[in-house]
């Protein structure tokens, strides 16, 4: 596994080379065109589908409270959160200026972005390594046992950052804002590409994308195995450490922990590798 920094780039090392996006198609633009810009060709293969929960009243209702100085905090651990608060403060009427008077805490800059971005609020944590674990410790150290801490999280998002609030005397309200699944149609035919070595790396910003990557190709008559050998670069190293445990290898890890940080890291690996070398 190599970990690099954005430093001493060559200035085309991705230069043709193609990188699949392994993200849902709303997200999909944004990796695609950093790829472009970079000289590379980007494959699409949308392996997530983003689904709001199958009734969303319970967080219809967190947030109804949450404009009525219900929760001190609001903890954001991923874009798609972020969206989906967005979506639902519209459906109900409200502006996200009704949660102003709370504190607002993300995982990562991407996430913190997204609030400035859609939500319009101010950010007040965000740790410098844009992992769960990293800003259940900044939380812990702010605040108190008592405060009220709003947690809107995917279905099968990680227990970590619930557990240590909760174990330090905050109280956590966690709802349900999303549902993670896997994607299907659109994009490139990976299968056929994999069988004919006509992919250079492929881009894993989550955990779920490299999950329902295997399983989408599995159903789709490919072989994952065709997958040993690519360059399987990783956002950070959660996902990492789902890919080294399903047997691959987790080639590259961004350093900083965003879609800028992945196109750094591609540009490091191949800088001193031919076109056509993975």
């Amino acid at each position: 596994m190599t970990v690099c920094s954005t430093a001493h780039l060559s200035e085309h090392p991705l230069q043709g080379r193609r990188i699949v996006v392994t993200q849902a198609a709303l997200q999909a633009p944004e990796l695609a065109d950093l790829l472009r810009a970079s000289g590379a060709a980007p494959l699409l293969y949308p392996c997530i589908d983003i689904r709001p929960p199958d009734d969303p009243a319970t967080l219809d209702q967190a947030l109804a409270l949450a404009t009525q100085s219900g929760f001190d905090w609001l903890v954001l651990t991923s874009t798609n959160a972020v969206c989906v608060v967005a979506q639902r403060l519209a459906t109900l009427g409200l502006t996200p200026q009704h949660l102003a008077g709370m504190r607002v805490a993300t995982v990562g800059a991407s996430t913190a972005a997204a609030v400035q971005e859609q939500l319009g609020l101010a950010v007040t944590l965000t740790p410098e390594a844009a992992v769960a674990e990293a800003l259940a410790d900044l939380l812990v150290r702010e605040l108190h046992p008592g405060d009220r801490v709003l947690l809107p999280q995917a279905v099968l998002a990680r227990p970590v950052l619930a557990n240590r609030l909760a174990a330090a005397g905050v109280v956590v309200t966690q709802v349900v804002a999303y549902d993670t699944v896997r994607g299907s149609g659109g994009g490139a035919d990976l299968p056929n590409l994999l069988a004919q070595r006509a992919v250079d790396a492929v881009t894993l910003a989550s955990s779920s994308a490299f999950r329902f990557l295997l399983e989408r190709l599995t159903l789709e008559g490919s072989d994952p195995a065709l997958l040993h050998g690519l360059c399987l670069a990783c956002i950070g190293p959660v996902t990492a450490r789902t890919v080294e445990e399903a047997g691959f290898c987790a080639t590259v890890v961004a350093a900083e922990q965003s879609l800028v940080g992945m196109i750094a890291v591609l540009a490091r690996h191949f800088q001193t590798r031919p076109e056509g070398v993975p």
